[in-house]
């Protein structure tokens, strides 16, 4: 077996090909679009290149085949404030062979060591959280957009090769129609009674006061406890933008209180439904169909993203009170069916608090790993909040 980094066009189509046939008999795999990886390792797209350095490497058997790839990245934001200067690897597909995904893993960990890092996250993604995070352990069925899917096997790799669970990253879901538990209807017209409450859904052509709102809420629920940077004006008026085409007005949720925002809930439609559709391809032609598509009611699946309540007003039941009036509003008003929450870290049981609190089952695990270089340190999950 030889490997390479990848240098030309050609080597880039091969890292594009390869997931096709380790999933070809897999009818659970939805192939992602190829503009979304191609950005990721797009200087000129991935913001993360401002801070950060990245390589990809193409594995090859002794005939010439490519049977596995990975991505080694530096974020050098986050890379030093690790007790070992950490790294990560990602965009892992490899044939069902140790050999092979150890080659592999010790490539991207010689590239790491060479440029001062001691050890490595993966699978992960060179970029935010939210998107190819974490190694799929359960939950195989309906992977929703830019959510990381994988052979079982893979995790047998990974652990073979010595890392192990970092944290894991839990998804909820629950029919949209059941009736929620009378604690949410309680806590609801306790919440009600108080005039200066109000629930508004966002609306589009107010799409950039939504935005400065959301950014408020994060903020302050957030920043000020140490998870997370800052959000700035610019950053999130961009990304509202970015989800406009997708956004579905009844979806997302806000709370204020005296006309001041003091909570979020924010939900977008299950696109990968759709995608599933289009091959990996997103020319001119899959974009009108999407627009129809989207237009017409096609997905019935929400996916919960964003869930945050301003600290002083945490424990008075707004989040209750917010759930309820966006249920009744998605239960008359739309076709959606399903409901699943995203992202919630094992280290954060507050939210595994409310999600479960919501009569959710478990749908879904993700694990990512860690991996010492120094094999005599000792190991420390990531920290409780």
């Amino acid at each position: 077996m030889t490997i390479r980094e990848i240098s030309s066009n050609r080597d880039r189509e091969e890292f594009l090909r390869l997931p096709l046939r380790i999933y070809q008999n897999d009818q659970e795999w939805i192939r992602p679009l190829d503009k979304d990886v191609e950005e990721v390792f797009d200087p000129e797209r991935n913001k993360f290149f401002r801070h950060g350095k990245c390589t990809r490497f193409l594995l090859e058997d002794e005939k010439g085949k490519v049977i596995g790839r990975i991505a080694a990245f530096i974020n050098d934001r986050t890379a030093k404030k690790e007790e070992q200067p950490t790294g990560g690897c990602g965009f892992f597909e490899c044939i069902n062979d140790i050999k092979a995904s150890t080659m592999l893993f010790n490539t991207a960990k010689q590239w790491l060591t060479e440029r001062g890092i001691e050890a490595m996250d993966g699978p992960i993604n060179f970029g935010e959280r939210d998107a190819w995070w974490g190694l799929l352990a359960e939950g195989f069925t309906g992977v929703p957009y830019k959510m990381n899917y994988n052979p079982s096997y893979y995790r047998s790799l990974f652990e073979a090769y010595g890392f192990m669970p970092y944290f894991e990253q839990w998804c909820y879901s629950r029919k949209i129609g059941p009736q929620l538990n009378d604690k949410f209807d309680q806590r609801h017209q306790q919440i009600a009674r108080d005039s200066g409450y109000k629930a508004v859904h966002l609306k589009k052509n107010q799409l950039f006061k939504f935005a400065e709102d959301f950014r408020i809420i994060y903020n302050k629920a957030w920043v000020k406890h140490g998870v997370g940077k800052a959000l700035e004006e610019k950053q999130v008026r961009m990304l509202f933008q970015k989800l406009k085409p997708v956004i579905d007005e009844l979806g997302v949720w806000y709370v204020y209180y005296h006309d001041e925002p003091v909570a979020m809930w924010v939900n977008l439609p299950d696109i990968n439904q759709l995608f599933k559709l289009f091959q990996g391809k997103f020319g001119w032609l899959e974009k009108l169909r999407f627009i129809w598509m989207l237009k017409t009611n096609k997905v019935t699946k929400l996916i919960g993203l964003v869930f945050g309540i301003v600290p002083e007003h945490q424990g008075k039941g707004v989040d209750s009170f917010m759930i309820v009036e966006g249920a009744k509003v998605l239960m008359e008003k739309t076709r959606y069916r399903e409901y699943e929450m995203q992202w919630i870290g094992d280290f954060n049981p507050k939210m595994v608090r409310v999600a479960e609190s919501l009569d959710t089952v478990k749908s879904r695990r993700l694990i990512t790993y860690r991996y010492l270089f120094d094999r005599s340190k000792p190991f420390m999950r990531h920290p409780m909040l």
